[in-house]
């Protein structure tokens, strides 16, 4: 490896630390590998840098690429994965150098800053980032990017990377890239980067890392242990104590329960206000000892002073994608080893310290080694537009993206279906236009559509509003009582309170820090907007919901309380709330247990619903028939999704009636009609036409031909018509024959006839058996000396010939054979049982004596 490329410079440029103030690489463990990380950068382009906690990489680094010759005029961007740590690391740097965040040294949040045209270390959260490489894809002015705390693997994190590798292969070759890390776990990450890892191995103090012996029983047990191990140190050991706890609701519960300890409790999370932030993170404090109750966001990047006690409960908060709601939801979930010896290093960074985990060994070893990347676990709508967003500056397709982790296939599908509806992108995944202004409203996509939803100035302004209230922690607390997890009572689920609170309302539940911030995120998204701060938030939230949230459109089911979502599947709330017997809901929040709970709503009106819903939904008027009458009924209904959101009966389209009853008749052809025997008969003797004798000009009239042609031969016949039961009054013989060609039906009535004329009378020809047969009393046949002829004798008859009581008594296909043979033996048997009747020697000679009754033809 090269040496320090600049020696000969010193590493800071003159007069850029106060008088007196000695160098800040002094004392800081990271020291020793800066000239490495200096000349790795001046070799290449990226480099990997780990160091254990405390080592101060976050304050030095920046400092030390200040002088860098590559450097230039151009700005050093470094990411922080919090806002607290974003301020901290810019107000720790300027501290060492006389300052004031603002000048050389400036930082940027969502919600504040400090920075000016002289600064070239800006420190920003990741998402801001993200934002500025989608409006200015070659980082103008930007000569190296430091992700701190990259192995966090935020979704913001993974992407800002995924963009500044691709800048650099495509257009920036000279962007200088470093990542830096607090794990070990560094080799994917320098493979991605192509670039070499270097390792400071720290000055850590020791660290006495003692274990529970038995674990906690239950998560909502931890406040109560975390409690008691608080007082235990205080009582045992030296030294402020920095707690670990998964979030606000189990940080203010321990507080509670430390209420009478001879300590200051201080309570440590992101949506604290800004001042007492600061006031944690300070070390001139008032004295004597102090407990910080923190979550996760002191585990990195923060050095709280005075800690010498670490206690870890184990526990964090953690996004995970639901995967049968398509929601991400926080849900509390065992730390990682990793992070587990982040928590502790805690406790070592300026003196010897304890680190007491309120888990066993045993559990220690079954931990996994380190948290999964959130683009694993988490909702990625965002992300996915963000791709989009840069495909359409840089030419990069989503797939060919250098991220460390590729994004699973099944959440990256959801997004976009999500995004195509709503509108940021085309069919074939490209941005669209208004995709491109979701884009650079910096806010999810959905609170970005409903933003972009709004018509009017004060439309606009209650969109700000509802998009900083969605983005920030509900501002009306759970009130304390004996009811739901926690024992705490969930708060309306009509958003409408919280906007009147934005506007200044009262409520005895309500986060002052809460809506201070959200005030104030309002504010910055009117400024993107164009909207002045005096406009008043004015419109129909519920339309504007509906815009951002077109899969969680709620209808009521059966039940008060319960509803279908558009999306699929169902929620829930209490029967209590004041939404629970709405009709139908915008719902913007829900909360994720063994059902969807609706936490966020507002109420839909059915008969004026919004242009955006309009647009998704689809109307059409549909035919059915009743199954106890009959009658066909037409009904026009709008659907959404899973949703009937209207349905009114209407007259029902001629066509439509029509072809309704023609669908049923070919669904059940047999239930359709009277079937009469000659109906059957016409069917066979076609059939026996066609097959036999090859006259394949006549129809095919079996059912099966019949049912795949319906409005063939029946539509004529049901104009006019508007139930099943006049189809059935219909004279099926008769529109059966005029299927025939009358030529061709008086062919076939002259060759295949439906009956016999014979001496004894007419008889019937039944051409559903394997062979035609005509059947009749034995005396109707007396007089005939052979048997009749069918198509000149091409197509076979037998004759049966019955009883006097109907019965069948002989059958045959030679009558003349019959009468000379086994006739004697049938006439023997006949005139033993019917004495009055007519039985002769030779029937072939002798006259009929009666005639049977005519089949029906």
């Amino acid at each position: 490896m090269a040496s320090d490329p600049s020696p000969q410079h010193p590493l800071f440029p003159a007069g850029l630390f106060a008088p007196g103030l000695s160098s800040p690489e002094q004392g800081l463990p990271v020291a020793e590998a800066l000239p490495r990380l200096r000349a790795a950068l001046h070799d290449g382009a990226n480099a990997v840098l780990v160091a254990p906690p405390g080592a101060g990489k976050t304050t030095l680094v920046p400092l030390a690429l200040l002088a860098a010759p590559w450097r230039g005029d151009g700005r050093i961007v470094m990411l922080e994965p919090r806002r607290l740590a974003a301020r901290a690391a810019a107000r720790r740097m300027a501290d060492l150098i006389g300052e004031e965040p603002g000048g050389l040294i400036g930082y940027r949040t969502r919600l504040d800053g400090a920075s000016s045209p002289a600064t070239r270390i800006e420190v920003v959260t990741e998402g801001l980032l993200v934002r500025r490489l989608l409006s200015d894809p070659t980082l103008e002015g930007v000569a190296c990017v430091i992700f701190d705390e990259i192995h966090e693997r935020s979704v913001d994190a993974d992407a800002a990377l995924a963009f500044c590798l691709d800048l650099q292969r495509e257009l920036r070759p000279d962007l200088r890239l470093v990542a830096m890390s607090a794990t070990t776990d560094a080799a994917t990450l320098s493979q991605r980067m192509e670039a070499p890892i270097i390792e400071s191995a720290g000055r850590m103090f020791p660290v006495d890392i003692r274990h529970a012996r038995r674990d906690i029983p239950h998560q909502r047990d931890l406040p109560d242990a975390m409690a008691r191990a608080i007082r235990t140190a205080l009582a045992e050991e030296e030294g402020d104590i920095l707690a670990f706890l998964p979030g606000v609701g189990e940080i203010r519960r321990t507080q509670a329960a430390l209420s009478d300890v001879g300590a200051e409790v201080l309570p440590l999370y992101g949506e604290l206000p800004p001042a007492e932030q600061d006031y944690v993170l300070r070390a001139d404090t008032k004295g004597g000892r102090r407990v910080i109750l923190s979550t996760s966001i002191a585990e990195t990047s923060l050095t709280v002073p005075g800690v010498r006690i670490v206690i870890d409960g184990g526990f964090r908060r953690t996004p995970r994608l639901d995967a049968g709601t398509g929601l991400t939801k926080l849900e509390t979930a065992r730390i990682s080893r990793a992070a587990a010896t982040q928590r502790a290093g805690r406790a070592g960074r300026e003196a010897p310290g304890i680190a007491i985990r309120l888990w066993s060994e045993t559990t220690s070893r079954a931990m996994p080694p380190h948290d999964r990347p959130e683009i694993m676990e988490a909702e990625l709508t965002g992300l996915r537009l963000d791709t989009a967003a840069w495909q359409a500056a840089m030419g990069t397709v989503p797939a060919e993206l250098p991220f460390a982790d590729t994004p699973p296939n099944g959440a990256f599908e959801a997004a976009r279906s999500l995004l195509i509806a709503l509108g940021a992108l085309s069919e074939d995944g490209r941005i669209t236009q208004a995709g491109v202004q979701m884009a650079q409203l910096g806010s999810h996509p959905r609170l970005a559509a409903m933003m972009l939803a709004a018509r009017t100035p004060e439309e606009a302004a209650l969109a700000a509003d509802l998009a900083a209230l969605l983005e920030e922690r509900d501002p009306l607390r759970p009130r304390p009582s004996g009811r739901g997890p926690g024992g705490n009572a969930i708060p309306p689920a009509d958003i409408r309170l919280r906007l009147d609170l934005i506007a200044g309302g009262d409520h005895p539940a309500a986060d002052r820090g809460a809506l201070s911030r959200i005030r104030q995120a309002a504010r910055q998204y009117r400024r993107r907007m164009g909207i002045g701060r005096d406009v008043v938030a004015r419109g129909d939230c519920a339309a504007l919901l509906a815009a951002a949230f077109p899969d969680r459109i709620a209808q009521r089911r059966g039940d008060v309380g319960t509803f279908r979502l558009s999306g699929g599947g169902s929620a829930r709330m209490g029967k209590t709330d004041t939404l629970a017997s709405a009709s139908l809901l915008a719902v913007a929040g829900m909360h994720v247990r063994t059902a969807c709970e609706i936490r966020l709503a507002a109420p839909l009106d059915p008969d004026n619903l919004p242009d955006s819903v309009l647009a998704r939904a689809h109307e059409q008027v549909e035919t059915t028939i009743d199954p106890a009458t009959g009658a066909v009924m037409a009904r026009r209904r709008l659907r959404l999704g899973a949703l009937m959101l209207r349905d009114r009966t209407v007259t029902a389209d001629a066509t439509e009636v029509a072809g309704l009853l023609l669908q049923q008749v070919g669904q059940n052809l047999a239930a359709a009609f009277e079937w009469t025997d000659a109906c059957r008969q016409l069917q066979a003797r076609v059939a026996w036409a066609r097959d036999a004798l090859g006259r394949t000009d006549l129809p095919d009239l079996s059912d099966a031909a019949l049912a795949a042609d319906v409005e063939g031969w029946l539509g004529a016949w049901v104009g006019g018509m508007s139930r099943m039961s006049e189809i059935r009054a219909l004279d099926l013989l008769a529109v059966l024959r005029a299927m025939i060609p009358h030529d061709a039906l008086r062919w076939l009535d002259r060759t295949l006839p439906p009956a016999l004329d014979l001496p004894g009378g007419r008889v019937g020809i039944d051409y559903l058996q394997p062979v035609p047969l005509a059947s009749a009393r034995a005396q109707t046949f007396y007089g005939q000396c052979e048997t009749p002829k069918l198509a000149d004798g091409r197509i076979g008859l037998r004759i049966a010939l019955l009883s006097p009581a109907g019965r069948p008594q002989a059958i045959t296909a030679d009558l003349a054979g019959f009468w000379a043979g086994s006739w004697a033996d049938m006439r023997r048997d006949m005139r033993g049982r019917y004495p009055r009747h007519d039985w002769p020697e030779d029937p072939a000679r002798a006259q009929p004596s009666q005639r049977p009754a005519r089949r029906k033809t």
